[in-house]
């Protein structure tokens, strides 16, 4: 297993967390998703592996966005 942490901006409230952990539980490579408004951070647990690409687009698709670097 493999975790990715991702920044991103635009979270303000705990419903954002949830559409954000709802978006990438959809990925079957997904087996957990942690994400905190507050620290502004996504934790992915990954079963599988996963071109990163696909999870930044994932949540971007959904009105987020992901800070690379």
């Amino acid at each position: 297993m493999k975790i990715v942490t991702l920044h991103v901006e635009g979270m303000v409230c705990e419903g954002c967390e949830n559409r954000i952990q709802k978006a990438l539980k959809t990925l079957e490579e997904v087996k957990e998703v942690s994400a905190s408004h507050t620290t502004g951070v996504v934790s992915i647990t990954l079963e599988k592996d996963i071109d990163e690409k696909i999870l930044i687009e994932t949540i971007e698709d959904i009105g987020f966005d992901v800070k690379e670097g």
